[in-house]
């Protein structure tokens, strides 16, 4: 399938590892040009030493400043921004029923606010050249995923609904935004490589109780996902959320 992403102007946010590196990865395979951001300035220059020719911009997208800093700096080199992929999430926090305020704060910060800090400065511009708005949620934004940090949950469920409710008016302005749900996506330094390193046993039993396939995900099923979001194979399609999950969640 040719998914005509040569010469589009894809911003990614989150892409200095896991998940969001791997889509940056796979939309410059399509020979689509990138622009990576991430807090780490040592992890950023080490993700565009591997993606010769992308730009980069250390940012916090969580504080608003920080993200119009890197929307405007963006602006600045291309004159147009085709795609936008936002990334930035965490699941880490504390144990149910443990929440605080500020662990509240945290967790809508960094797994909601990331992306509407993001969209709300790319509206007029995205408008401008038909673009599409890529959301990276969670399960545990669908349905109750038992275990996981509530914080985390209500945060990624907003998100849903974010991206739900915004998709009618952006449409009016010839903007398309969908959102992955990735179930357990197993990669280098993430939490599920951790818990599989030191509890084998009891992670492996998890997997074949809960996930249909019995194996965890990879991050080229999602690039190879959010690139395809990000063709003109998906015109047809805004307000929808896509579970990538191997058939955990029972929900519809």
């Amino acid at each position: 399938m040719d998914l005509n992403l040569k010469g589009k102007n894809v911003l990614v946010t989150g892409s200095t590892s896991g998940i969001g590196y791997e889509i940056a990865r796979g939309f410059y395979k399509e020979g689509s040009n990138l622009f990576l951001n991430g807090r780490d300035k040592q992890k950023l220059k080490s993700a565009e030493a591997k993606l010769p020719g992308s730009l980069s911009c250390d940012a916090d997208v969580s504080d608003p400043k920080e993200a119009k800093r890197l929307i405007k700096l963006v602006k600045s080199k291309w004159n147009k921004i085709d795609i936008v992929v936002c990334n930035v999430g965490s699941g880490k926090s504390v144990p149910p029923s443990e929440e605080k305020f500020m662990d509240w704060q945290k967790s809508f910060s960094i797994n909601l606010w990331s992306t509407t800090n993001v969209v709300e400065n790319l509206i007029e511009d995205l408008s401008q050249s038909n673009g599409i708005i890529i959301c990276i949620s969670s399960i545990c934004g669908n349905e109750l995923i038992p275990g996981a940090p509530i914080t985390y949950s209500c945060a990624k469920a907003a998100l849903n609904h974010y991206i739900k409710t915004i998709s009618w008016p952006l449409a009016q302005k010839g903007i398309r935004i969908n959102g992955i749900s990735p179930g357990n996506i197993l990669f280098e330094g993430s939490t599920w490589d951790e818990k599989y390193k030191s509890k084998r046993v009891s992670v492996e039993s998890y997997i074949k109780n809960n996930v249909a396939l019995n194996r965890f995900g990879m991050t080229k099923e999602i690039s190879s996902f959010a690139c395809y979001l990000g063709s003109e194979n998906s015109n047809f399609t805004t307000g929808s959320i896509f579970t990538i999950d191997g058939g955990q969640t029972r929900s519809y």
